[in-house]
């Protein structure tokens, strides 16, 4: 794998990321505007551990948010729009190999979730989050996150028609939202719903974030091995599509 060639392709994917108005608004804005309005209003309950603001609760979830947001949905719209209209098929015809790709078009997709991050930090910081000890390892969570997501991502957008991956990612995504254990946690959830959530990646990425950036009880071996269960079924699948 020629790494030159990786880095190139990997930025020229990240570029068409950030200049692309939709995939702006679901990996930016939507974010952006959930931490302000999960922070500045009281509508939305959220459960607040002892020592921590509001703006750590919601910080953690929004995260959780973005990543869902830029390494499954985006990555998943983007990887099958590629396949129909022939990009992934035209880049086949470069010096870059089937694993190079993939790797470009990851490395791009973490690099956004990385500036994601950074921006959604620092206006939290602006509105009173400040960070801990635990942030860095919040941060290696991210990345644990988007790479579990990105295996799911290549995974649905490698499977379906563009159409039907743009309606079901589009689709999940308003789920994992509103009920993947993101912005709510799965233990507030109804009895069995709060089982099944929790076994879901969305909903470790977001129980991780809150025991590191709101001092949430929570079991980081069990949030990174459910992790690294999905990524390990996601990439299986995407190898296989």
């Amino acid at each position: 794998m020629n790494l030159s060639l990786v880095l190139s392709q990997a930025r020229f994917d990240a570029k068409i990321t950030v200049r692309n108005g939709e995939q702006l608004l679901l990996t930016l804005l939507i974010p952006l505007a959930l931490l302000l309005v999960l922070t500045l209003s009281s509508f939305i309950a959220l459960d607040v551990p002892e020592g921590s603001s509001r703006v750590d609760v919601a910080l953690s979830g929004v995260l959780a948010v973005a990543v869902l947001s830029s390494a499954f949905t985006s990555l998943a719209i983007s990887v099958g729009f590629d396949r129909r209209s022939g990009a992934l098929l035209l880049l086949a015809t470069t010096p870059l190999t089937r694993t190079s790709i993939l790797a470009a078009r990851s490395l791009a997709t973490l690099v956004v979730v990385l500036v994601q991050t950074f921006l959604l930090c620092a206006v939290a910081g602006i509105l009173g989050w400040r960070p801990g000890l635990s942030t860095a390892l919040a941060l290696v969570f991210v990345v644990m996150g988007a790479l579990a997501f990105g295996a799911l991502g290549f995974a649905l957008g490698g499977a379906l028609r563009a159409e039907a991956t743009l309606a079901v990612a589009n689709g999940l995504f308003l789920v994992l939202l509103l009920a993947g254990g993101t912005v709510i946690p799965a233990s507030a959830l109804p009895g069995p719903l709060a089982t099944v959530v929790g076994l879901l990646p969305s909903a470790a990425l977001g129980d991780a974030l809150r025991t590191l950036l709101a001092s949430a009880s929570g079991n980081l071996v069990w949030d990174a091995t459910v992790l690294a269960i999905w990524g390990i079924i996601g990439a299986v699948t995407a190898a296989r599509t």
